[in-house]
């Protein structure tokens, strides 16, 4: 049990590796913009003043899209989906598959449960010894059943579900942005960089030609990633269920959860429409 212990403590601890690498491209980023671009390339005070504002906005916005997406933890089942002591008892009592399936089925007649594993059973998590609601799925990386899961994302460290989806579409909405506005205000200077020594501090260059080439690749995936959300968003789908369509008493159905664009929307984003662009919860 110790050993087992110190293992996941380590599994945890690596675990914040990617997190810490996109916070130092982001700081990179920011350096790199501010001190070598604007401080030191742009010329005339008005043009650095606006630049700084401008970027500062994207910076900010960005960053407290991924604080939330990061520090949100995911939402699990209320305590109502959990076995009693007894539940727990009288299902470990059963002798065959058969006799627990018939265990979960009775329990969960009392719960508002409607799908299904493929096989046709009560869907039923071992490691923490509850019914699975609809759409609950349990992640290994963060040991726990999460509502609405999507999927869990290695660069926030955090699972996406019922609780920061949102959060996560405007982490990577305002990321495209960032990029967006890092490739339209340095473009210009990329180009004199690259046809001919516009300044004679290579190190300025180096800085600029590196952060254009980075914003750019990361704006093109950022842009498909996005709007592959945006898709099941409107379809009112998760990755999980896009991979696979989840099962209920009559069957495999697609189009289980889809309710119509617009109330699609609201259960992502919320009814108070005002919060919709803000990394804040809307929902009432």
């Amino acid at each position: 049990m110790a050993l087992r212990a110190t293992f996941r403590r380590c599994v945890s601890v690596l675990s914040w590796i990617p997190v810490i690498i996109l916070t130092i491209g982001v700081v990179w980023s920011y350096y790199a913009y501010v001190v070598q671009l604007c401080l030191i390339t742009l010329t005339g005070t008005a043009r650095k003043v606006i630049h700084l504002l401008m970027f500062h906005v994207c910076f900010g916005m960005f960053s407290w899209a991924f604080w939330r997406s990061v520090f949100t933890t995911p939402s699990s089942p209320s305590r109502g989906f959990q076995l009693s002591l007894s539940d727990r008892q009288r299902y470990a009592e059963q002798e065959t598959p058969e006799a627990q399936r018939r265990v979960l089925l009775e329990i969960s007649q009392k719960l508002p449960v409607h799908s299904r594993s493929a096989s046709g059973a009560i869907r039923f998590c071992r490691h923490c010894q509850l019914i699975k609601s609809d759409r609950c799925h349990h992640c290994s990386a963060c040991q726990m059943c999460v509502l609405k899961m999507d999927h869990h994302c290695p660069w926030l460290n955090n699972c996406v579900g019922f609780s920061n989806y949102k959060f996560f579409l405007l982490f990577l909405a305002f990321s495209l942005l960032y990029c967006l506005f890092i490739v339209a205000t340095v473009a210009p200077y990329f180009v004199k960089f690259w046809l001919g020594p516009f300044l004679n501090h290579s190190t300025v260059k180096v800085h600029v030609l590196f952060l254009m080439v980075v914003s750019l690749m990361f704006a093109i995936t950022l842009s498909f990633i996005l709007g592959f959300h945006c898709w099941l968003v409107i379809k009112n789908k998760t990755t999980v269920e896009w991979l696979s369509a989840p099962f209920f008493s009559y069957g495999p159905d697609r189009r289980a959860f889809d309710v119509g664009l617009k109330p699609n929307v609201l259960q992502v984003f919320g009814s108070q429409r005002r919060f919709w662009l803000l990394p804040v919860f809307s929902r009432n």
